[in-house]
């Protein structure tokens, strides 16, 4: 299968003695006949062998799918964690041989090691400064001269991050090497150069004592000790320490910054194993639907909420729970403390954080309390009172109307509040309330109990539950490593459907970026959402919005069968190896001719591959590719 011997299996059958072997010789090899004459008799019956999906005819099913009466477990795959010595690693100039004549893709210039195709500074200068939209999504045309056709490389000298939970305060200083952050932000810990490595205090600017002490405070004014706020969202997050530390309280922060002239502070997260994307409050939505987040955050993250009509607050109302938290520190709360050392005058503060809390008022949020150098706001459980008193506000934003709440991928930001679903009573949450993490994981959720999802009934979503427990204990089965401790931190789904995979994954010390491709029914992000997970919109015919070696495991369900006639095959493969660290597992799963055309793609991208059987067995169409990326960098710039 062109798959290269290793050291490490993936899973070997227990070898049994000389005579056993003997007693099974006869009938395996009969079933070995039988195969081969159904093969051949279904080739000859469908054209020959004159149509193979591969440009040389040299993948087939019959190479690529063993005929055996068991069910199939690679052995040839080596899914070990490597650190290759400088003398033995592979340079962008060598690539792995082969004896067939597939299109090898080339390695990119070293210069492009942290490629992100839609965020690309070059490009983004051609875009307006203005609301800072230049920093936004800005992606190259698919079949543009300025798409990438190699393979993106990882700095020389790359290492495998640190297991989680050493990874939240240590990173290999190779792996992301900036020491732009050490010397801006040196006096608000957070971030430093020790020796070979890179070390994450937990500092930030508004919480000179940690992060940990700093969430200590929120926790005063919000219940985050209950099981009742789970899914936070972390806006202007600096190396996402917020995040990282609200993880050991059973909280996920999707965490966002753009890129910009804070070097890789979405990358340093990221390589802590903390969530996070590029992303920034500009023009367009955020990638996520509405009524998603349990609380939102902003910790001097710089956002303007006060102009441009509150537009930006009102893009955190669309994305906030019923009842949801709004949490903010810095400029310009507790202004009368901190004016002089925020250079600006009394007066402008005063009249800034004014500004806020009118918007807040007109989006009928209750402020919980100010606290020290926090403020915290609440949104209305529904809109039953709003609706009321905004009528005796003039400069009230109008309700949207018309206009699908979930709608995110490259939508515009309106000054309009979205309006809640209608209630039967004031006292009744707006959509339906979520039981308290973890149960809400595995319970109905509302979107679905009130028939939002067309074509989901609570019946179907628990079979998906279920299914989804089963296919991960199989990907066990044959991927002994699959449970190794802290072999894999970062974990993307590229088609998630209702979450069922990262459910069935919620007891292992990793996270999942649920992505909802925007071909398909996208209001199934708000599920996932409601389950206590987190995710995005994506089009997988575009990059996604993170830096390259992003993510150990990616996870795809019938993404090429999805994406067959909207874009090229090796588009996504080569974005799917741009996110995807040395090292790192894909488990791609399709019907089988599909499996045949990706890995003759595959081959060709320093890939190793193998297509393996279902868990239902050899006679399923569906098959799964299992994929390990092989270790090399951009080659040592000094010599």
């Amino acid at each position: 299968m062109g798959v290269r011997s290793a050291a490490t299996k993936l899973h070997i059958p227990p070898s049994h003695s000389s005579a056993a072997r003997r007693s099974l010789f006869l009938p395996l090899a009969a079933v070995a006949l039988l195969c081969s004459a159904s093969y051949l008799l279904g080739a000859w019956h469908h054209g020959g062998f004159s149509s193979s999906p591969s440009p040389s005819g040299a993948v087939s099913i019959a190479t690529a799918i063993s005929c055996t009466t068991t069910t199939l477990t690679p052995s040839t795959l080596d899914f070990s964690a490597h650190h290759a010595s400088a003398s033995t690693t592979t340079t962008s100039s060598s690539a792995p041989s082969t004896p067939q004549r597939r299109r090898q893709y080339p390695a990119c210039p070293a210069k492009y090691s942290e490629y992100t195709p839609c965020e690309d500074v070059k490009r983004s200068l051609r875009y307006p400064r203005d609301r800072l939209v230049y920093r936004e999504r800005h992606c190259p045309s698919p079949a543009g001269r300025d798409r990438l056709r190699c393979l993106v490389p990882a700095p020389h000298g790359y290492r495998n991050p640190f297991p989680w939970p050493a990874s939240r305060d240590v990173a290999w200083f190779a792996n992301v090497p900036h020491k732009e952050l050490t010397v801006e932000k040196a006096v608000q810990n957070w971030i430093r150069v020790d020796g070979d490595k890179l070390r994450f205090p937990g500092g930030g600017t508004m919480f000179p004592h940690g992060a940990d002490a700093y969430i200590d405070d929120i926790a005063k004014l919000v219940p985050l000790r209950d099981g009742s706020v789970r899914t936070a969202l972390d806006t202007g997050c600096g190396v996402a320490s917020w995040g990282a530390y609200l993880l050991s309280r059973d909280i996920l922060a999707m965490s966002f910054a753009p890129r910009d002239s804070h070097e890789a502070q979405v990358q340093f997260a990221l390589e802590r194993g903390v969530p996070a994307m590029i992303g920034v409050l500009a023009s367009n939505r955020l990638t996520y639907p509405a009524r998603a987040f349990d609380m939102a955050h902003c910790s001097r993250c710089l956002i303007p909420w006060h102009l441009y009509d509150g537009l930006y607050l009102i893009e955190v109302d669309r994305v906030l729970r019923p009842g949801g938290y709004w949490v903010l520190s810095g400029p310009p709360i507790n202004w009368r403390k901190y004016w002089k050392g925020w250079e600006r005058s009394k007066e402008d503060l005063n009249a800034e954080q004014e500004a806020i809390e009118a918007v807040a008022r007109s989006l009928c949020w209750k402020k919980i309390k100010e606290a020290g150098d926090i403020a915290v706001w609440q949104k209305p459980m529904n809109h039953v009172s709003c609706k009321t008193s905004r009528r005796k506000t003039a400069k009230s934003p109008p309700f949207c109307s018309n206009k699908n709440p979930d709608a995110a991928w490259y939508d515009k930001m309106e000054a309009c509040v979205t309006p809640l679903p209608e209630v039967s009573n004031a006292d009744e949450v707006a959509g339906g309330a979520v039981k308290k993490w973890p149960q809400r994981l595995t319970a109905v959720p509302p979107r679905i109990s009130r028939g939002s999802i067309k074509g989901v009934t609570a019946k179907a979503f628990q079979q998906d539950t279920e299914l989804w427990k089963r296919r991960v204990r199989h990907y066990k089965a044959v991927i002994n490593q699959f449970e190794q401790k802290g072999r894999y931190r970062n974990v993307l789904d590229m088609n998630a459907g209702l979450g069922g995979f990262a459910a069935a994954l919620a007891n292992y010390p990793l996270w999942v970026m649920n992505m909802v491709p925007t071909v398909r029914n996208s209001s199934t992000l708000g599920v996932i959402y409601e389950r206590g997970l987190i995710g995005s919109y994506q089009d997988w015919c575009e990059g996604a919005s993170t830096y390259p070696r992003t993510y150990d495991l990616v996870h795809a369900d019938s993404v090429f069968t999805l994406y067959k006639s909207r874009c090229e095959m090796d588009s996504i493969l080569l974005e799917m190896d741009r996110i995807l660290r040395p090292e790192g597992t894909v488990i791609i799963r399709d019907d089988v001719d599909m499996l045949v055309k990706v890995k003759s793609v595959a081959d060709g991208m320093r890939w190793d591959s193998q297509i393996v059987d279902h868990e239902d067995g050899p006679l399923v169409r569906e098959k799964l590719l299992l994929v390990v990326k092989t270790y090399w960098t951009a080659p040592d710039q000094d010599q």
